[in-house]
């Protein structure tokens, strides 16, 4: 794994350990296999506590009609617990509640769920529904949010969601991806033209260059071919490091 993936596996670390990134900087050259394993046991940890008692809960929810659960649950419960019951909570259920919280506060759910614990559900959720939470976590830009997810949802979903979202957000979530084998088939939901616009963003850019250029090393090897002729009018440095990354 590159430096790049050890950047990003440091950025979502910060994220579940609350703390600014540069506060980890002295694991920048530790393995990014070994720094997602260590984020993982973090997250299972965190959710694992009081796993009985979320558990108890998710029983009693099912006497709830659905939309009392979704009022108690947004005004009571607050996207911390709502995000921990996610992973216990009988999926038709969850799906049904989710569709009836507020875009904003399932997005502030999604910012502290585990996407591995609740994948039956985020995968059920309705398009509209997934459409207006990603825009909302774009309008925060939380793009750590909307990367963990990516993993979760139909493809269908997925490119529709990433229609609503800027080149530079595009690339900033392709940079936190978990699963970075998927790149290239993400990318591949874009439209033909979309690609060269992110390398373009990118050189306009200077922030967005180490996302690019890890984008450009998980690439295949059709999809680099397709970007060469595009290198010239990159800014130098840029242009350099990234023919250096596709050939």
């Amino acid at each position: 794994m590159t430096n790049y993936e050890a950047e990003a596996e440091i950025l979502k670390l910060a994220r579940v350990l609350d703390v600014e990134p540069a506060r980890l900087e002295y694991l920048a050259r530790v393995d990014a296999g070994d720094l997602q394993a260590f984020r993982e046991q973090v997250t299972d940890t965190l959710f694992d506590a009081n796993i009985a008692v979320l558990q108890r809960m998710a029983l009693a929810a099912r006497l709830l009609p659905g939309g009392v659960l979704a009022k108690i649950a947004e005004k009571v419960f607050g996207p911390l617990l709502c995000a921990r019951i996610a992973g216990v909570v009988d999926v038709a259920r969850g799906v049904d509640v989710a569709k009836r919280l507020s875009p904003r506060f399932l997005a502030e759910v999604a910012a502290e769920l585990d996407p591995r614990r609740a994948s039956a559900i985020i995968s059920r959720i309705p398009l509209d529904t997934v459409l207006a939470v990603a825009n909302e976590l774009a309008r925060k830009q939380d793009w750590i949010t909307l990367g963990r997810f990516v993993g979760h949802l139909p493809d269908p979903t997925v490119r529709r969601a990433l229609d609503e979202i800027d080149d530079p957000g595009l690339l900033r979530i392709a940079f936190v991806l978990d699963d970075k084998s998927r790149v290239d088939h993400v990318v591949g939901l874009l439209p033909a033209h979309r690609l060269g616009r992110l390398i373009t963003a990118a050189g306009a850019d200077e922030d967005l260059w180490t996302p690019a250029l890890d984008l450009l090393n998980h690439l295949g090897d059709a999809r680099r071919a397709t970007l060469e002729p595009m290198l010239g009018g990159l800014p130098d440095g840029f242009r350099e490091r990234a023919q250096a990354t596709i050939k």
